[in-house]
């Protein structure tokens, strides 16, 4: 069979969790159809979703539909909890993206195909909610063509066969010369033009009421192309998560040969790469005690898993979202990222320390959470994306733990970079040890983050050494000197270093390298970077004159009568 992973990708509330249960319920793998409004829903199965009407967690279902097996993921929608939905991005081979009749094109739509552009996965799009009163099919195409991609293409029914070849011809030279000749393009030639994210199928009807749900079905299954995986084992990590007893289960795509129960599982890598400096330095081996399949909140085991299904794997205590096994590198860290930080405030009698080591429960599961002791304050931050996550967080904490906690006031999370390329030399030699390090800072790019390499001859410093010192670099957040924020847009260089035959051991270099940095910093001229939104508003004309009116001095706006407007 045509073993698949699609995820389910919207802005809240378009419909996104009604059209996983139709697409269910359609290929009978539920029973009955759910609503998220009557709190029923298959894939909505924690209370806290039930009660909001949102979804939180990423779940899975998988459905057959002919000779088409299915991976189903439905991602949140709240840009809260897009954390969550940008790690399953990882692991898709084609996604589903939702989009609203009623409301159109939402400024969250557009992040989530930005996302999809940046990962580079075939996107098929179904406009929901058409049956409500004065949605425009003409205009909504109009309006996908403007904002995502000139490749999107109605492909719902009632098209002309030979228009609808004659729109998909121009988007591929050879395809063009094809049809001219034989008047025809094949359904594979087309499913390649969507693989090669040239052509993007929009569907429209209801999901809430089955319109247009068959047709999309079949243009999944007509559509969508047979992926061929390695037999050497690899396989990503998405999400770390607990079952109702407490057991850790690590969610996994298997991307290359097989797992079998019992297989031992480690974080060792195989590359002799210089620069793969992300070979960690406490290596460890796991067996995988069962393998789940999940569809909803019910599971069935399995004695193997092939590539290209996804699985949930106990007995793991190490592995962490966004990591590769076997011949699979670590994913790059996601581009959505909290920029606000909360302080928890706990009751009386709750010990802070006891309640750390507890939330670290929590950070392993989502790491952006990134829970901070403030030796100085004696106080506990996180890092959070916005006021629903903080009730959320408060809601599962009381539950897991039994603890009732409240948050502090939001701050902002700066970050601080340097402006000109400056030298940071570590030393480090107490008795019996020694190590020096040589670094080379650079500014780099808005947005580049932080990136290490070395030109340091091997004559000067053996491999291994060079490696680990890359390796230090990249396994610690260091810190800016201006407010202690953390570095970014940098790139750092291994110019030379030196070590002695006797006293030098592992450690030396990690105390000399984080001397380096340090010493580069203070030497360096640092600006301090502040996190900003662009937001898009969309008014009414006849509303211009008082919008600008409200927002003079906030920032710099552009209003243009009955169009989207930007302000940075």
């Amino acid at each position: 069979m045509k073993k698949l992973v699609i995820g389910i990708l919207a802005h809240v509330d378009a419909g996104k969790t009604t059209l996983a249960e139709s697409l269910l319920y359609h290929t009978g793998s539920i029973r009955k159809l759910g609503r998220v409004d009557h709190k029923n829903a298959f894939l909505d199965n924690h209370e806290l979703e039930r009660e909001r009407g949102i979804t939180i967690f990423s779940k899975q279902a998988v459905f057959t539909y002919n000779d088409m097996l299915v991976t189903l993921l439905d991602t949140p929608g709240h840009v809260d909890f897009s954390a969550e939905m940008e790690r399953t991005l990882h692991v898709l081979d084609y996604a589903i993206l939702v989009i609203s009749g009623s409301e159109g094109i939402q400024g969250h739509t557009e992040t989530l195909w930005h996302l999809l552009c940046r990962y580079a996965i075939p996107t098929f799009i179904f406009v929901n909610k058409m049956d409500l009163e004065g949605t425009d099919k003409a205009k909504l195409m109009a309006e996908l063509k403007k904002a995502l991609d000139e490749g999107c293409v109605d492909f719902s029914a009632g098209q002309e066969p030979a228009q609808l070849m004659e729109n998909l011809a121009v988007y591929d030279d050879g395809l063009f010369h094809a049809y001219m000749e034989n008047g025809m393009i094949d359904d594979s030639d087309i499913a390649g033009l969507i693989q090669d994210r040239k052509v993007f199928p929009c569907y429209f009807g209801s999901a809430l009421r089955q319109e247009g749900v068959a047709e999309f079905l079949s243009g999944l299954e007509k559509y969508t192309l047979i992926k061929h995986y390695p037999d050497t084992f690899g396989a990503k990590v998405y999400k770390i998560a607990r079952d109702e007893r407490g057991s850790r289960l690590t969610f996994m795509k298997i991307t290359g040969g097989s797992l079998k129960v019992k297989t031992a599982l480690s974080n060792r890598k195989n590359s002799d790469d210089l620069y793969n400096y992300g070979e960690p330095q406490d290596t460890w081996e796991e067996k995988a005690d069962q393998i789940r399949i999940y569809s909803g909140s019910k599971y069935e085991t399995a004695d193997e898993v092939e590539a290209g299904r996804v699985c949930a794997v106990t007995g793991l205590t190490r592995t962490f979202p966004g990591q590769g096994l076997g011949t699979e590198e670590d994913m790059a860290m996601p581009v959505l990222k909290p920029v606000l930080t909360y302080q928890l405030i706990l009751p009386p009698q709750c010990s802070a320390f006891q309640m750390l080591s507890k939330l670290r429960e929590l950070e392993d599961e989502d790491p952006t959470l990134h829970i901070v002791w403030h030796e100085k304050l004696q106080e506990i931050h996180i890092q959070l994306m916005g006021e629903v996550q903080v009730e959320i967080l408060k809601n599962l904490i009381a539950e897991r733990f039994g603890v009732t906690v409240e948050f502090g006031p939001g701050n902002i999370l700066y970050k601080e970079t340097i402006m000109k390329p400056v030298v940071g030399v570590g030393h480090f030699e107490p008795l019996r040890h020694y190590a020096e390090v040589h670094l080379l800072l650079e500014p780099g790019k808005p947005g580049s983050g932080l990136k290490f390499e070395s030109v340091c001859s091997e004559d000067m410093l053996d491999r291994n050494w060079q490696r680990l010192i890359l390796t230090h670099l990249g396994e610690k957040e260091h810190v800016g000197v201006l407010t202690g924020s953390p570095i970014t847009d940098m790139k750092i260089t291994l110019l030379t270093g030196r070590y002695h035959n006797k006293h030098t051991e592992g450690g030396d270099f990690r105390q000399a390298t984080y001397r380096a940095v340090r010493h580069g910093l203070k030497k360096a001229e640092s600006v301090l970077l502040e996190p900003y939104y662009n937001f898009r508003l969309k008014i009414p004309a006849d509303a211009v004159g008082r919008s600008q009116g409200l927002h003079q001095g906030k920032g710099s706006i552009v209003m243009q009568p009955g169009r989207v407007s930007s302000v940075p």
